[in-house]
């Protein structure tokens, strides 16, 4: 990098530094003539630093206080942790089209003053009146524009929301026992997990816990001696080692665990910046746990920071991991690192572009749920690729590629090539009854494979594993030649494409990243049951504005059928632009006139009284 290059973005980091130290405050606002008759509560406490966190309700008067009775059926919630679109969001492409000077221009960009990150509450009750209708925005605080990023995948009566902000290091604990509103139960802050930062995502427990990712390593760079006897060397906030965390159902923190191995990892697959003594891919991002089979299963995603500070080109494509955790987990508040698992390459890679190759960045893994299954997937975000293991309680588990994310791209759009590498997969989990794998695709960038690379539709795929699963550890599928790259496995056991829908049909990198399956169904007793066959999804089309994926900030919902098949719901339609698919690019919200919000992640939930 140029010496001039190099002052620009010490001078850019800089004003982006100052813009986040201007968010740090509260807000207020005067709610506009869209929502009618909003009404607010607040719930607060104080935390462990002595200070005031909350969140405050605004409940919108005409859908909120509709009674069941009045519309004759019982509601169910989609719930979507949101932040305020900032400055520091839109600053470095808003600056191409500014006259004059940087701080002069400053003046024109609409979203610079700062906002809250919220929960919005919308309708998700089919037939409803006010279906896809935000009927409740719960804005947390102190805190503003943090990045709201993942809660867990599934939630279950009686459960905890745990939702993390990436750039406060905080985790938030909320009472969603009497939906539409909200509670605060607690909140995790940096102080309280001083052995790692960068929340990501959050597995819930039968005892009413949960585990957390924390991504990035601990608080300060240095050594860091955990409670467990660990030691860590660390290169500080947003980079590695990783650690998992434990919480109890307030949020108070019950456990903290480095992800890192005594002797470090693969230095020629693991690279970090700064440099560390023993280089280490403990970046865990996707989490899911075994609690019959007391495993838990971690996949390592990136050097958080690194994906941040440089979104254009990365210093390195060894900063994206290939690797996946898997741990012993039967004394609940030690969490053991069994086995650190080395994904492999397959018929794409490339040595000259390894950031694309089958085993890069590592970002989710999603277990099999039924006794007698143990097996559990694992995604690649930029290797466009599904891998598979048989027996996560192994000693060393191994992990094959039994599906190739080209296989899908015509199926989504028929506009696509079949090439996966680049797909920009995020959200991948396995139905209740272990038949069907769920797949939500970004897709690829324009020019992510060369200068005349159109870029690729994304959307949701849905994969029949039934029979990958039921041979256990006899399953022949490997994906391994460019043919099965592009048109699925040669083996009668691998997994083939049930059904996909595009999301933002002919647009490159503009579908969903985020999703979940509803595991509700309304029952003959009027009331709310769980279900093992989905009948919905839910995906939001935002990743991190700052990495370069910022998405439509849209929520759309899909029909899912019993045999696969998977269609956009076209009644599921923004309260005022009449479009497909709630926008959260709006002037107005219940909570006022904060403009553009970011939607990263989303789960169906129901109020206690109405689930049985």
């Amino acid at each position: 990098m140029s010496s001039k290059s190099q002052r620009w973005r010490k001078g850019l980091v800089g004003l982006l530094t100052g813009v986040l130290a201007v968010g740090a405050v509260t807000y207020s606002g005067e709610n506009s003539a869209a929502y009618a008759d909003v009404q607010t509560t607040t719930a607060s406490l104080v935390a462990s630093d002595g200070k005031s966190y909350w969140v405050k309700n605004h409940l919108v008067g005409d859908a909120a206080n509709r009674s069941a009775a009045a519309e004759g059926k019982r509601k169910e919630w989609l719930l979507v942790w949101a932040g305020d679109e900032n400055i520091a969001d839109t600053l470095v492409k808003d600056l191409k089209n500014l006259p004059g000077s940087l701080a002069g221009g400053l003046s024109k960009i609409t979203n610079a003053l700062p906002g809250p990150d919220f929960l919005a509450v919308i309708d998700a009750t089919e037939g409803s009146p006010t279906y896809g209708h935000v009927v409740n925005t719960a804005t947390v605080g102190p805190l503003v524009e943090n990045e709201p990023h993942h809660m867990q995948y599934v939630w279950h009566k009686g459960d905890t929301i745990y939702a993390g902000a990436l750039f406060a290091a905080a985790t938030y604990a909320f009472d969603v026992s009497a939906l539409p509103e909200l509670k605060l139960k607690g909140v995790s802050l940096p102080t309280n997990t001083l052995g790692g930062s960068v929340p990501d995502a959050y597995w819930t427990l039968k005892d009413g816990t949960a585990y957390g990712t924390y991504m990035g390593g601990p608080v300060v760079p240095g050594p860091y001696v955990y409670a467990n006897g660990q030691t860590a060397i660390s290169n500080g906030f947003a980079g590695s080692p990783g650690a998992v965390v434990r919480f109890d159902s307030t949020g108070k923190v019950l456990s903290q665990t480095s992800a890192a191995t005594p002797q470090g990892d693969d230095p020629k697959l693991c690279a970090n910046l700064p440099q560390l003594g023993k280089p280490t891919c403990a970046n865990p991002h996707g989490i899911q746990a075994r609690e019959d089979l007391n495993t838990l299963v971690t996949s390592d995603y990136a050097e958080p920071r690194n994906i941040i500070l440089d979104p254009i080109k990365q210093p390195s494509p060894y900063l994206r991991r290939p690797t996946v955790r898997t741990w012993d987990i039967t004394d609940r508040n030690n969490p053991r690192l069994r086995a650190v698992s080395y994904l492999q390459d397959g018929p794409r890679a490339n040595a000259a572009d390894p950031l694309h190759n089958e085993s890069r960045a590592v970002m989710e893994t999603t277990v099999t749920n039924l006794p007698g299954h143990k097996g559990a997937f694992a995604q690649t975000m930029q290797g466009g690729a599904v891998h598979y293991t048989p027996d996560i309680t192994a000693a060393e588990p191994h992990w094959y590629e039994v599906f190739d994310d080209g296989s899908a791209a015509k199926a989504i759009y028929a506009g696509n090539d079949s090439n996966g590498g680049g797909s920009n997969g995020g959200w991948i989990q396995t139905s209740p009854d272990d038949k069907y794998l769920y797949r939500a695709i970004t897709g690829r960038g324009k020019g992510a494979l060369g200068p005349n690379d159109p870029g690729s539709t994304g959307g949701v795929y849905v994969l029949d594993i039934q029979k990958l699963v039921a041979a256990g550890t006899d399953f022949k599928c490997r994906i391994d030649t460019a043919a099965e790259a592009q048109n699925g496995g040669a083996e009668d056991d691998c997994p083939t494409v049930a059904g996909a829908a595009p999301i933002n049909p002919g647009q490159a990198a503009a579908g969903p990243h985020w999703g979940a399956y509803d595991n509700f169904t309304l029952g003959e007793d009027g009331y709310y049951h769980e279900t093992t066959s989905p009948e919905r999804i839910a995906v939001s089309n935002y990743f991190v504005a700052r990495s370069g994926l910022d998405g439509d900030h849209k929520v759309n919902m899909l029909h899912l059928g019993r045999d696969g098949k998977v269609s956009v719901d076209t009644n599921f339609k923004d309260e005022f632009s009449g479009q497909v698919g709630i926008n959260f690019n709006r002037q107005a919200w219940p909570h006022g006139q904060f403009g553009n919000a970011k939607p990263h992640s989303e789960i169906f939930v129901v109020a206690d009284a109405d689930l049985k």
